[in-house]
């Protein structure tokens, strides 16, 4: 039996953490280059609440696979 433990580093794309880092300072920033993404999110939190019958009194499973920029609008949202 083999007892090593596997690694994770073949499974680490180090150019997409890369290209992540360079841009993490700016994607809080809601007048910079991501400000579209920011802006989208009443559209898509309109989409969401008409669907699932309303944003409040509802359990979220956040999967993570965004940036959390709607997960931040959601959260702000449900606490109105």
């Amino acid at each position: 039996m083999n007892a090593e433990k596997p690694s994770v580093a073949h499974n680490v794309d180090h150019n997409e953490i890369a290209k992540f880092e360079a841009v993490a300072s700016r994607w809080w920033d809601l007048e910079g280059e991501f400000k579209p993404l920011h802006r989208i999110n009443p559209l898509r939190l309109g989409y969401i609440a008409q669907r699932s019958g309303g944003l409040f009194g509802k359990k979220v499973l956040d999967v993570g696979c965004g940036g959390g920029i709607l997960r931040r609008a959601w959260r702000g949202k449900a606490q109105r």
